[in-house]
């Protein structure tokens, strides 16, 4: 396992109710080398990813995010 971690911030354009947010976090943290996927129902279309950017990279992250049905795009890099 790699001693590098990093974080991103999604925007996701859509409004998501909390269940739709638990699913997409559910995905990305399916990822190998994704620590942690969180949100916050007072900031619904911000998403936080922490992640080992040698086993995963931030691209694959968005792609994994929109894939889900939803516009998104990454901000805070």
């Amino acid at each position: 396992m790699s001693n590098h971690m990093a974080d991103v911030t999604i925007h996701i354009d859509e409004n998501t109710d909390h269940a739709a947010r638990e699913r997409i976090q559910d995905t990305l943290r399916e990822l190998p080398g994704v620590m942690a996927a969180s949100s916050h129902d007072e900031r619904p279309h911000l998403m936080v990813v922490e992640y080992d950017p040698e086993r995963v990279d931030s691209r694959k992250l968005l792609d994994t995010v929109t894939a889900t049905g939803v516009h998104a795009e990454l901000i805070g890099l």
